[in-house]
């Protein structure tokens, strides 16, 4: 028999004491959605089931207690820390759902230098690392533009990415070791080493598990030294988004790592560029970083690809370096989009996914005719590449819309959620993947099984293993 809503928070306060169980209704209302349905939170119109109670956890002992709890009477648990997610993980989807909010969990356990690797626990911001480690002249490396207000736990889970990811890599790259509670209340810790050929690499079953699989409390992620007086920041509009996959691809396989490597569309590029490009350029745009030396070899690199393209006009590095500076996006910047969301009812999303080199310039190709052809209120539609390999890059759909004869609590399913399936659709269909680093959540999760393929046993398997009650996050990323 389930729990009556009054037995959980009753019981969570044995667990935990009064004051770490929040139970105040509008906190709960905020508190069952993410940014998948930031207009709920915009309007203050919710639509989705309240949580019981959003139990705040201050350890991990803690966390094990409420899991083993919530395992045992059957209680859906929902992981959150900094709450930056955007595809629907931090749903509550069922009734009487427990939000396990590790935000308490903000010590900053120890900074290594020798060792170059830092160990915090799960609630603690990425910028308040990011500014400790950079007083020692150190950095993570780590930069996603929620960089201001997302937590390491979250970023984790999702299989975070930063703007620097070329140099550094992707979250993935940097997680040396952690420390997790499966439902059922057990502990695991992988140990720190950098690396080890003991079987499988057990981190990816935490990395990117959205909360699925387990509650992550304590990361270690590398540190690397912090040079950004040999930043080169270089630019060029071209009329193709085809070059400029081109210009990326090659610097890619010449080897060189700029930390930034992007490529605007006109319509996206407009949004930044403005000052400088003509409304039907695209820019393709690096900074190189690190050593002087370095710094220097991969800017030259760079620029000597790019001369074989000569539909490439340059742009002054100090134009670049303005764009640069004003990527992050802080409390005040959300603050302000929402205020402009609210007043105008034009909304503005992204949905993000990854392909080979051969592939990519066709998913782009095929996206946006479709959605400017099946989707009425469109104002702005574009895009950018801004994470690229060796073996090809990723393509972040940028569009607004007006809500036109829709109501703001419609927006997902009107909208949004239509807009998402025609970009996995057309990414499918082409051979590309559906996300490349905002994670599954729910709202791409009904296209996880094709995603997936033959392979998707493996996944399920995986849940399976680890929550055979099926209490943690459901829903996310496996569909319900």
């Amino acid at each position: 028999m389930s729990l009556t809503r009054e037995a959980i928070v009753e019981q969570l306060q044995q667990i935990l004491g009064d004051e770490q169980v929040l139970t105040d209704a509008q906190l709960l209302r905020e508190r069952s959605i993410d940014n998948f349905r930031k207009l709920q939170n915009i309007f203050g119109v919710y639509t989705m089931p309240a949580p019981a109670a959003v139990a705040m956890v201050r350890s991990t002992e803690e966390v094990a207690k409420v899991l083993a709890f919530a395992d045992a009477h059957g209680v859906n648990v929902v992981a959150r820390t900094g709450g930056t997610a955007t595809e629907g993980g931090l749903e509550t989807p069922v009734e009487n759902s427990i939000v396990v909010d590790g935000g308490l969990m903000n010590r900053i356990v120890k900074i290594d230098p020798y060792n170059m690797q830092a160990t915090v626990q799960c609630g603690v911001p990425l910028q308040l690392l990011e500014d400790a480690v950079r007083e020692m002249g150190l950095t993570t490396g780590h930069s996603p533009q929620s960089k201001p207000i997302a937590s390491m736990g979250g970023l984790v889970a999702t299989r975070s990415i930063g703007q620097f990811s070329t140099l550094y890599g992707g979250i993935e790259d940097m997680v040396v070791g952690c420390e997790v509670v499966f439902p059922g209340g057990q502990v695991s810790r992988i140990k720190n080493v950098p690396r080890r050929a003991a079987g499988p690499d057990i981190r990816h079953i935490v990395i990117g598990n959205e909360g699925a699989l387990c509650f992550i409390t304590e990361v270690t992620v590398k540190l690397f030294p912090y040079m950004p007086e040999n930043n080169i920041f270089l630019g060029w509009t071209l009329k193709s988004m085809k070059e400029g996959f081109e210009v990326l691809r090659e610097v890619m396989v010449a080897g060189y790592k700029p930390s930034v490597a992007r490529l605007y569309d006109p319509e996206d590029g407009q949004l930044h560029f403005s000052h400088f490009a003509a409304p039907d350029d695209c820019i393709v745009l690096f900074m190189a970083e690190g050593n002087a030396g370095i710094s220097k070899a991969t800017a030259e690199g760079i620029t000597e690809i790019v001369a074989r393209h000569p539909g490439c006009a340059p742009v002054a590095p100090q134009l670049i370096a303005e764009w640069f500076d004003d990527l992050v996006w802080g409390p005040d910047k959300v603050t302000r989009e929402d205020e402009r969301i609210r007043t105008t009812r034009n909304v503005n999303r992204t949905t993000e996914i990854s392909a080979d080199w051969s592939t990519i310039n066709d998913i782009y190709e095929a996206v946006l005719p479709r959605i400017r052809a099946e989707m009425k209120g469109i104002t702005l539609l574009g895009g950018h590449s801004s994470h690229s390999y060796i073996n090809g890059t990723n393509m972040y759909f940028n569009y607004f819309y007006d809500l036109v004869d829709c109501e703001p609590v419609e927006e997902n399913d009107k909208y949004y959620l239509p807009i998402i399936g025609i970009i996995c659709e057309e990414t499918l269909r082409l051979g590309g993947s559906i996300v490349h680093h905002h994670g599954i959540g729910k709202a791409r999760a009904p296209w996880v099984k094709d995603e997936y393929g033959t392979s998707y046993p493996m996944l399920e398997t995986l849940k399976h293993a680890f929550d055979p009650n099926g209490i943690m996050n459901m829903g996310t990323i496996i569909p319900r």
